[in-house]
């Protein structure tokens, strides 16, 4: 009888509704999902010789010695990559939300792929020039940007406008 009330008094907890991520969340959960992908997709790549690019690129500006040449260095690099990830999420959110179509994502993904291999080049001393790496490398690293930009650029779109149509307004907080 008693627990009969407690029932009545509140809520089953499998009757309760989860409570929506905002779309905050949302942009950062994407972001972390992109790097850690696309992160552990460009290891293979590289373990399968089709880049001679590793994940642990992203360490060389600011760890020093052989360790991230390592398995380790190859799990930090996929880590850091998905850190840096969420910011590239919220640039994207910041810039183009809105369009809702994955050209956009794919236009991402060059303009990415122009930034960290032409002008941040001389940032990482372990990425040689364009003009020294071979076709193999520059094609594979460059449909890998492609499609984190269209993974990143459509996850984010298509949550923008699906809320959007639902009633919620998100006006780009």
């Amino acid at each position: 009888m008693e627990n009969e009330s407690q029932k009545d008094g509140q809520e089953l907890e499998q009757n309760k509704k989860e409570q929506p991520l905002s779309f905050t969340t949302k942009v950062l959960n994407i972001g972390i999902a992109g790097g850690l992908i696309w992160g552990l997709i460009g290891y293979v790549t590289y373990l399968f010789k089709f880049t001679k690019v590793p994940p642990s690129l992203i360490l060389s500006p600011w760890a020093l010695g052989e360790w991230k040449n390592d398995h380790l260095g190859q799990w930090i690099g996929i880590i850091a990559i998905a850190i840096v990830s969420i910011g590239v999420a919220f640039l994207y959110r910041a810039t183009m939300v809105k369009i809702n179509n994955m050209l956009a994502g794919l236009g991402y993904g060059i303009v990415l792929w122009f930034i960290v291999f032409y002008l941040l080049n001389p940032m990482f001393p372990d990425l040689p020039s364009m003009m020294k790496l071979d076709k193999n490398t520059i094609i594979t690293t460059l449909c890998l940007y492609v499609l984190y930009g269209v993974f990143i650029g459509y996850s984010i779109s298509f949550e923008y406008h699906e809320n959007q149509q639902n009633g919620a307004s998100y006006s780009n907080k």
